[in-house]
Formats: structure tokens, sequence, C-alpha cells
């Protein structure tokens, strides 16, 4: 059963005022409202080429986002359309459709680089959309592309490496490139024989030799386009109808559009559909609606406040966010299923609670883990080690609390009859001390074999007999069947019994201090080697992310070295030199144990009394790598 997203028609996401732009608090709501993986499809070109009919199709309706009759720009700002995605059950398909660049009424070009430079951050790919062909004067119109450096940060502090490290990234974070051309009248040839629609980008996209301003001007947006996406793919459309039905599009049934039109987009919606992958992030964290609509109000608000973008910050402060939900959800759910628990305490037995403690712990760390990302210093993993042993604390007093107050109230009804006999003196005569201890004994027998008193029952029986203990005296004295030696002998046993008794449940206790010792340090290395388990997965997603990134580095630089670009090879070889380095870095054991280092060194910051689990687990790690 896939997931279930409730949005009949479009809706603004960023509101595109004259001052400044913000987010849309109901769009922002949608977002935070869709916990499954999102892929995001953005468009962006020239006001009105056609683009919102090309998102009502992949929306899989005819209507929706407003596609207007006449020359002036319907969309303003960024609409957004939630719908399930087609191909991927478990994925939400997320439509941008973007205002139209290069509207004279805005009269503000800066504005336009704003909205371009949000769709690149927020898409897992991204549509260009024009008319005619590619040249020279389409490309220009790209200009766009070639601020993007400008218009978006990276990291938050440069490098010593900075044009480097930072050229090297792009790719790692940007979406895929498609281009649409609409009302394309060309055939696909070159030197006389056919080439594809891939074949017309990549010829379009050739670098010129030479120097100067004009082979600068001519391979700058090329080289930028090349740079930053990491994939590039072309479809070309022809007119869909001819003459005055144009304006109708929408509202025309498909028999009645051009048949090679029709063909091309469903090309182009199955290629979308079948090739589109959910956003990430650096480090080949999946992005779920919430964490799209935290990135949006950070980008925008950055913004807003005159800064420029940056995605290392964004992503930060959206670490900041997840993590910290991350611990309410565990919490919630460790408190869940304690509360199952709670609902019969007192436990029988101590092994009961801790049992059942240690299998809550162990699903809400699951809980944490699943949902956390870029936890490097472990500081919110330690976090909610120290909560949940607070949490623990309370269930074990709770249930100690209820085991306390049944057992006092079972000795309270067990004692009531020896009460009454005490008040009228049953035991003030002759031979009344044997009698009282025959009671006592009946009383504890019954109050032992008197089930499910929970683990504080010796607890209050020790408390029972202390509190007797004058009074049994005071019987035993006044009992003149009984010689003085004889009295002596019996207080002697007594006491020795009650000495006997207190030093059993010393034992007791402290024997269930220790089986909460042994089952933390059975839960802190679970924990430990649950870490270690995410952090194999991270590991083996960021390996995976470099060997995809030197692969794209490896073809841009063969293409580099075809066309006799041997500087640029020579700098995409210096960035593939790097990747494989950081490869190795990570491929090293030492990756995973210093995350389990610093996650046992802050637990022995913030909980002192782990230092004994941390010792233990230093030593078990120790064998298990």
């Amino acid at each position: 059963m896939g997931p279930k997203v409730d949005m009949p028609h479009p809706i603004c996401l960023v509101e595109n005022h004259e001052s400044n732009i913000a987010v849309n608090r109901e769009a922002a709501k949608i977002l935070n409202d869709i916990k499954e993986p999102v892929v995001v499809v953005a468009i962006v070109g020239k006001y009105r080429t056609g683009k919102s009919y090309l998102m009502n199709k992949l929306a899989g309706k005819s209507h929706g986002f407003a596609l207007g009759a006449t020359i002036q720009a319907q969309t303003k700002g960024i609409w957004m359309w939630c719908v399930p995605h087609p191909n991927k059950p478990n994925c939400v398909l997320v439509l941008l459709d973007t205002e139209g660049l290069g509207d004279v009424d805005k009269g503000n070009s800066n504005n336009d680089s704003l909205i371009f430079s949000l769709a690149v951050l927020l898409s897992s790919i991204f549509v260009y959309n024009s008319l005619g062909t590619i040249d020279q004067d389409s490309l220009e119109k790209l200009h766009y592309v070639t601020k993007l450096s400008d218009l978006i940060k990276l990291k938050s502090s440069p490098s010593n490496e900075e044009d480097e490290d930072e050229s090297a990234e792009y790719k790692r974070t940007f979406p895929s490139f498609v281009w649409c051309i609409r009302d394309f009248s060309l055939k696909l040839e070159q030197d006389k024989r056919p080439i594809t629609e891939d074949e017309y980008l990549q010829n379009s996209l050739k670098l010129k030799k030479g120097v100067g301003k004009t082979v600068s001007d001519f391979n700058l947006p090329r080289e930028c386009i090349k740079h930053f996406f990491h994939t590039h793919k072309c479809f070309v459309f022809e007119q869909p109808v001819h003459g005055s039905q144009l304006h109708n599009l929408e509202n025309l049934p498909q028999n009645q559009l051009e048949k090679q039109f029709v063909q091309q987009m469903q090309r182009f919606t199955s290629y979308v559909y079948q090739n589109s992958q959910p956003k990430t992030l650096a480090g080949g964290c999946v992005v779920t609606g919430r964490m799209l609509g935290t990135l949006t109000v950070t980008y925008v608000e950055a913004i807003r406040s005159g800064s420029v973008p940056c995605m290392e910050n964004a992503v930060t402060a959206l670490a900041e966010i997840e993590n910290t939900a991350a611990i309410q959800d565990a919490l919630s759910s460790y408190e869940v299923d304690m509360n199952e628990l709670a609902s019969k305490f007192p436990t029988e037995t101590q092994e009961e609670f801790l049992n059942h403690h240690s299998a809550c712990e162990k699903k809400a760390i699951k809980v944490f883990l699943n949902r956390s990302f870029k936890d490097d210093k472990r500081e919110y993993q330690v976090q909610l080690t120290s909560f949940l042993q607070k949490k623990f604390e309370e269930f074990s007093r709770c249930n100690q609390e209820k085991s306390i107050t049944k057992c006092r109230n079972l000795i309270k009804q067990l004692n009531a009859n020896m009460e009454e006999k005490m008040k009228r003196g049953d035991f003030c005569k002759a031979g009344g001390h044997k009698i009282f201890a025959k009671e006592k004994e009946t009383l504890i027998n019954a109050y032992n074999n008197t089930p499910g008193k929970g683990i504080k029952a010796n607890d209050v029986l020790q408390e029972f007999i202390e509190s007797n203990k004058m009074m049994e005296t005071s019987i035993l004295k006044m009992d003149e069947s009984l010689t003085e030696n004889e009295k002596e002998m019996e207080n002697n046993r007594i006491k020795q019994q009650a000495a006997e008794q207190k030093l059993q449940l010393e034992r007791e206790n402290i024997q269930r201090l220790e089986k909460i010792r042994e089952q933390q340090e059975i839960n802190f290395q679970q924990q430990t080697l649950m870490l270690k388990e995410k952090m194999e997965e991270d590991r083996l997603k960021l390996l995976k992310e470099n060997e995809w990134l030197i692969a794209q580095k490896q073809k841009e630089k063969e293409d580099m070295m075809k066309e006799q670009f041997h500087q640029k090879a020579q700098m995409l070889e210096e960035q593939i030199k790097d990747l494989s380095k950081k490869n190795e870095q990570a491929s090293s054991s030492s990756w995973i144990d210093t995350g389990i280092e610093l996650f046992t060194d802050a637990a022995l910051v913030l909980m002192p009394g782990i230092a004994g689990k941390a010792a233990v687990a230093s030593k078990w790690l120790r064998r298990l790598f």
C-alpha cells in the first residue's frame, strides 16, 4: 500500500512578492505530513512556453497547474503538487512549477535567479523548458546557470582547495538535467545521418577551443551545464496542434493532438517516472516530504535575510531538527511499549521487568537510528541514552512502588486477625508467645504463598517483622509459662532470625542491583553494535556515492581528452584522485572505530554511571573488530 497523498490541486509553495519571497505555511504543512521519500521534479523556463502543461501530464492530469492563454505569465513563485509516484509505490512525486523567467512585468532579473537557484536546490530532476532549438541564443538565455556558484554555497567555510573541492562536489548534490525543447521543427540530423535527441544536446554542449571573451562567453553556459548536473537528457516536442486551438490546449482530447507530439510526451513522462530517484543529500541520506519542507524554509529564510543559501548549513539545520525529532520518536516508542507492562505492575520478578525494558530500549534505539542522520559527534544518541536511562529509572521506581503498595495491603489484610487478638489480649497470658509465634508463622507462610507481590515482597516482609519486634519482645516478657532462661534463649533466637532475614534481604538487593548493571552492560553493547551496523550502512552509501561520482568525473575527463582540452582533463584527474583518497579513508575500519569511541566518550561525560559499561564495551568492541 502506497503513501496517502490527498492533494486534488496544486498550491503555492514559495510566494514571490515584489519585496521578497516567503514559504506558504499551508504548503509547508502538506510536506511536513509526508513521511515517505520524495522524488522532486522542478521545471523552469521562459514564461508562456508550456511548462505547466508538462507538469500536469506528469501529474497524470489535464488540469491543475494554470496554463493561461495570454502573453501574461500565469505562475508566480513556485507552485507544488504532490501525487503518488506511478512507478515507486513507497515514494511521493513532488512537482514544482516555477514562474516564467524573463517576465518583463517583474523588472527584476535577480528575482529570476533566486527562483532558478531554489528549483536547483529542491529538485532531484531539473527540467529546463525552451522554444525552438538549442543555439547560442537559447544558451545565453540560460545564463542563470552560470551564476549558480554565486547563488548557492556548498560549504559554510571554504577549504584551502576551495575551487577544486567544491567543483568536484556539485555533481554529488545537484539534480539531473533534462532539456525540453518545444515547437521543434528541425530534422535530427548531423552530417547527413540521423542523431538522437541526446546526441543533439551533447553536440550543442561541445566547447570551443581558443581564448578571449567570445570563446569564454560561448563556453561558459555549456561548461556550467556539464559541471553542475550529473545527467543530461534531451526531449524535443513538435507543436501539439496548429492554429488557434493552441490556446485551448488543456481542454483538447488526446485524439485532437498531433500524433507525434503525443508520442513525444509519453516518452518524456515515461523517462521521468522510470529514471527519477528520490532526492538525496550528500552521503546518500534520502529526503522525505517533511525534510524537503524544512530545507525549503531554510533556503528561503537565508534568501530573505540577504544571505546566499548554503547547502551545508541547511543540512546541519535539518540534522538538528530531525535528530531532535528522532529522540522524541524513540522516547515515545519506549514509553508506549513500557506502559503496556506498567499496566500490569508489579512484575513478579526483576528479570521480567529487565527483559521487557531491554526489548523496548532496543526498539527505541532502532527508531532513533532509522530517522537520525549526520549525528557525527554522537551527541544526540548520547542524549537519547541518558533520557532512556531516566525513563528506565522512573518505570523501575513505579514498579517498586506498586509492589510496595500491594505487599503492604496484603500484610494489612493478613494481619487483621492478629491485630484483633492483640486488642483482646489473647497473647498477654501464659503461653501467649507460643500462640503469637504460631500466628506470625501462619501469616508469613500465607504472605509468601500469595503470588503477584512483585520485587519488593521481602522488603515489605522485613518491614513488617521489624515493626512487630518490640511487640513480640513484650509478649515474650509477659509469658509466665516460660523461665527466664527460656525467655533469654527465645529472645536470642528472635534476634538471630531477624538478623538473618535482614542479611538475606541485603544480599537480594545487592543481587538485584548487580542484575541491573549486567543488563545495562548488555544493552550498552547491543546499542554500540546497532550503531556499528548503522555506521556501516552509512559508510557503504558514501563509498557507493563516491564511486558513482568518480565514474561521472572519469567520463567527463574522457570527453575533455577527446576534445583535447588537456588542462581541464588534468583538473578532473586531480578531482578523481581526491575522491579516491576519500574512498580509501572511508574504507578503513578506523572510520567506524572513531564513531564508536565518540559515542562511548560522550556517554562518559553525560552519564558518569556508564563508565563501567563503557570499559567493558571497549574490550568487547576490540574483540568484535
